[in-house]
């Protein structure tokens, strides 16, 4: 398994990512190393890293002379992932990412609260790990191998939905940002990426994401086939660890290819505890691939491309027209520049947060014309919304359902004016005066509410028994891309998620970190604090 081989050498990568960095050292110690024989892992761990770094060495002298050298969709990503540098960041890019950043840490820490994570956390630590050296969310005395810790804590930041959302549709920053976590740990003292190489990757994990998503118009829709962080997300870690490791440009384009044989998961899964793992398999197996990538493994070098008759990554998406990823320059715009992100304001699908705000505002008007809520008053609840079947769930069951459903979330927000936590604990989800309310939804469909994050709206009518009609509407909610969280907002948000598992010094301390993470010089300090 890829994360026993980690844990035999940890420091091997290290080493390779100083090959790119500082050429003639790498040469220099190459020489020392060709004529290593192969080490048990009996010996030292000095020995071994010598062993694997050969080995490493090797591999990547190999992979560059099978290398295709024509320019291909795939290569051009490749050698974008492998180009990129920090200066290529624009202000508006860096301010956007580390609001994704300590926005995904904090969700990531209320989730470590959550029974799914508990299942996961439980699964890892029962598998063998001889060498643990990554942190897991909210679990201070706890260690994991890095590949495992990466997939903990993406299930802890995808345990309660409460993670960004991006258009088109995906959760990016869960996918990338543990398996960099878990990575800058697994480096030795001395080789650490600084907190500009950790904001770099994570940016090339997003924009990875991004453009595949482009690459297609069914993928601006809420999906219907497959969980869309489970396919791109899985690209964008193995892009984002890749470039972290500083691996090289036939390294970058083969990491790809073993992504995308390591990606998808069904749509069948939402509102399940399954689904939380989409995004942790997603950030573990694209790092996995970018492990297996650097020991020399290949895969198909046109993974990107559109080959007729032999489907790469087309085969996830019907209509796929791929076009090249140009060479970064001075003048290169990151998709994160041109489309911000949405932040979730309660935990629950963002599809949510438009029924939510509608509700809000019929409220205060059903209170302004009775003088408080009263259900009794009302004969009819008719929802709006665009036709998704997968959260549409007129009586759901359980925290995850309730999480998925347009008539709970709307109904929720009517009873008791909020939406947040503790709204999805049993005693809340079965509640018979909920349930009497549920009781009175009428869901319609009109034509001009389509199922896409950039368009659609939620509209909640309560027909009263009187006759008369109260109507909420929502177009953008607060928290989407148009309406961005406001800097206090985000951290209002961040310091509640937080401190279900944090003293308040300590959550300062990663305020601090993230918001000057470009002078940092230890990328790895931002994990050991969480």
């Amino acid at each position: 398994m890829v994360f026993f081989t980690l844990q035999k050498s940890q420091k091997f990568l290290a080493s390779s990512r100083q090959v790119h960095k500082t050429a003639a050292h790498a040469t220099n110690f190459s020489e020392r190393l060709r004529g290593a024989d192969f080490i048990s892992v009996s010996h030292s761990s000095d020995d071994i890293l010598s062993c694997v770094y050969k080995q490493i060495l090797d591999s990547e002298a190999l992979v560059v002379a099978r290398s295709a050298p024509e320019e291909t969709v795939t290569s051009s990503f490749a050698s974008f992932i492998h180009a990129v540098r920090p200066e290529h960041l624009s202000k508006t890019v860096r301010h956007r990412s580390k609001r994704m950043i300590l926005d995904s840490i904090g969700v990531g820490l209320v989730g470590s609260t959550t029974h799914v994570f508990d299942i996961a956390l439980q699964y890892c630590r029962e598998l063998y790990s001889s060498v643990a050296v990554s942190s897991v969310y909210g679990k201070p005395g706890i260690k994991l191998s890095p590949t495992l810790a990466a997939f903990t804590n993406g299930v802890a930041t995808h345990s309660m939905d409460f993670d960004d959302t991006w258009h088109p549709a995906t959760h990016p920053s869960g996918a990338v940002l543990p398996a960099l976590l878990a990575a800058s740990q697994m480096l030795p003292p001395g080789t650490k990426p600084n907190g500009m190489d950790f904001l770099l990757a994570f940016n090339v994990g997003l924009e990875v994401q991004g453009r595949l998503m482009h690459f297609s118009t069914e993928a601006h829709n809420i999906p219907k086939r497959f969980h869309p962080p489970s396919v791109v997300g899985t690209m964008g870690s193995a892009a984002a660890t890749a470039k972290l490791l500083s691996l090289s440009t036939a390294q970058c384009a083969h990491a790809l290819g073993i992504a995308a044989s390591l990606a998808g998961a069904p749509m069948a899964n939402a509102a399940t505890q399954a689904k939380p793992l989409h995004i942790g398999n997603a950030t573990r197996l694209g790092f996995e691939a970018a492990l297996l990538a650097a020991r020399g493994m290949e895969a198909n070098p046109l993974i990107l491309d559109d080959i007729a008759g032999c489907s790469g990554f087309s085969a996830f998406y019907s209509i796929y027209q791929p076009k090249p990823l140009s060479t970064p320059s001075d003048h290169h715009e990151f998709l994160l520049e041109k489309q911000d992100i949405a932040f979730k304001r309660f935990p629950a699908h963002l599809g949510m947060h438009w029924v939510v705000d509608a509700a809000l505002s019929v409220r205060n008007l059903f209170i302004n014309y009775a003088g408080s809520f009263s259900p009794s008053l009302i004969r009819t609840i008719v929802l709006k919304i665009p036709v998704s079947k997968y959260i549409n769930r007129p009586f759901p069951s359980s925290e995850h359902q309730a999480r998925h459903s347009f008539q709970f979330n709307t109904c929720t927000a009517l009873l008791d004016g909020e939406v947040g936590l503790s709204s999805f604990t049993e005693s809340r989800i079965h509640r018979q005066e909920l349930r009497e309310l549920l009781d009175k939804v009428v869901v319609e469909h009109p034509e001009d509410n389509v199922a896409n994050f950039d368009k659609m709206y939620g509209e909640v009518a309560l027909l009263l028994h009187s006759g008369d009609v109260l109507t909420g509407k929502c177009d953008t909610f607060y928290g989407h891309w148009r309406k961005p969280l406001s800097k206090e907002s985000l951290l209002k948000k961040f310091r509640s998620n937080a401190s279900h598992v944090l003293p308040e010094e300590k959550i300062e301390t990663i305020i601090t970190m993230v918001d000057n993470l470009e002078n940092l010089s230890d990328s790895s300090q931002l994990a050991c604090s969480l």
